[in-house]
């Protein structure tokens, strides 16, 4: 058991710090844009990382990336490194041509999506040139994201840590120089954080290339797609990235909804978003390990191994959790108060009583992200995108609708749905998750 522990805490802590390094970024974006140009400027640069990223994370973050990282480790448990090989390039050569379409689509249209999202004016103008800076860098962070899940599945989470600890402190540099016009750069207010984004990203790219030689096998874009492993990688991808587009395309439609409610509801919605990312990322961080460790148990067939990595997993990925929901409960005023100008109250008041609703809802959460890692890892994309997908379109969207775009309610009202989303899939997640892993796999040994 301690062994299990050991390996899953040395997978999980580098990938939750990695996690966490990159919603620093968000955070010190939104932070210093928020002290810089308030409500407007955290508006317009909450709108455009929602759409940019949506979209991001169910082509690759959550698609294509988490094919490559379970099935580059199922083969690895398998002890086949040339499949591991041509499941990583032919992933990649996917996912760069898929990269290029995406960031065009946002460099060309970025002011007719942020119209289509509900951008009054003022956030348009702020948030046009923000998306138009920062789609160039998502070409980078696409690319990141593709050979981290390489990296994943090769049980080195280290490098991708390394990595984002490269982009945060760019990053993190450049936004206190370019968004405050400090040590001699132009003040650029919103430009100045898109600008270190952009920069950031770059740099993590460089970095993960630099090192792929710790990869045990090679990396390249010359072999021709093979149809075989492109339709294995599809499989996996497609239903893991429709998981992603159900929980996000209903998180991006809430949004929309929200920005109708005006900006002071939106702002202090963001910032709430914001600081809750925080805590979350520990259990993408535990799904991760998951997903990697369930992974090489199934190639290696020994898939009691497998139910006890995702059963310790889960456990660890809700204590951290559950932490985080006392310090939101005890500590939501200040925490809010970080992020925007203190003579702000009304969107101090209204972010602390969110961020105290949110707290209820983090360790389903937990439970919820890993044991949907644990089945990816089995092989298993299919299920948890029934369970979002029913939860989050059934469930969270027409109660969003009615309360929210309908009714006009307090934003207060949008956490409170998004609890009983959360609840509900952890619950229906644990149901399925052990009838596959206590049944189909005793059966199976």
């Amino acid at each position: 058991m301690f062994k299990k522990i050991k390996e899953i805490i040395r997978l999980a802590i580098p990938a939750v710090a990695e996690m966490i390094l990159y919603m620093l970024i968000w955070v010190f974006d939104t932070l210093m844009v928020g002290k810089s140009a308030g409500q407007v400027g955290v508006s317009a640069v909450g709108l455009s990382s929602e759409v940019m990223y949506t979209f991001l994370n169910i082509l690759i973050g959550m698609g294509l990336s988490i094919s490559i990282t379970s099935l580059v480790a199922r083969a690895l448990g398998e002890r086949n490194s040339p499949k591991a090989n041509e499941f990583a390039n032919q992933g990649i050569k996917l996912g760069v041509f898929i990269s290029f379409a995406l960031c065009l689509i946002f460099f060309i249209f970025s002011k007719q999506i942020l119209k289509i999202a509900g951008a009054d004016d003022q956030v348009l103008h702020l948030g046009n040139s923000y998306m138009k800076i920062c789609s160039i860098g998502m070409i980078f962070n696409m690319w990141s994201n593709l050979l981290s899940g390489v990296y994943r599945g090769c049980k080195d989470t280290k490098t991708p840590l390394l990595g984002a600890l490269i982009l945060n402190i760019v990053n993190i540099s450049l936004d206190y120089c370019l968004i405050f016009g400090k040590f001699g750069f132009p003040q650029m207010g919103v430009n100045g954080a898109a600008i270190a984004t952009t920069l950031g990203n770059i740099a993590c790219f460089a970095l993960l290339f630099y090192k792929r030689k710790n990869i045990p096998f090679k990396i390249s874009l010359k072999d021709k797609f093979n149809l075989r492993e492109d339709k294995e990688l599809l499989g996996l991808a497609i239903p893991s990235g429709l998981q992603e587009a159900a929980f996000s395309i209903v998180r991006l439609l809430g949004v929309m909804m929200v920005m109708r409610l005006g900006s002071l509801a939106f702002s202090a919605n963001q910032i709430v978003i914001t600081i809750e990312s925080i805590s979350f990322m520990p259990g993408w961080g535990f799904a991760i390990a998951a997903t990697a460790l369930v992974g090489h148990s199934v190639g290696e067939k020994d898939y009691k191994k497998a139910r006890e990595y995702a059963n310790i997993s889960s456990f660890l990925a809700s204590a951290v959790m559950g932490f985080f929901a006392l310090v939101f409960l005890f500590f939501a005023k200040d925490l809010v108060g970080m992020f925007i100008k203190h003579e702000e109250v009304d969107v101090i008041k209204l972010g602390a009583t969110c961020l105290m609703i949110g707290a209820i809802q983090q360790i389903p959460m937990a439970v919820d992200m890993v044991l949907s890692g644990a089945l990816k890892g089995a092989g298993d994309s299919k299920t948890p995108f029934v369970i979002v997908l029913i939860c989050n379109w059934l469930v969270r969207l027409p109660l969003m609708w009615y309360f929210i775009y309908y009714k006009r309610e307090s934003i207060i009202y949008f956490w409170i749905i998004t609890s009983i989303q959360w609840w509900l899939e952890g619950i229906v997640m644990t149901i399925l998750y052990r009838r596959k892993f206590y049944k189909t796999y005793v059966e199976i040994q």
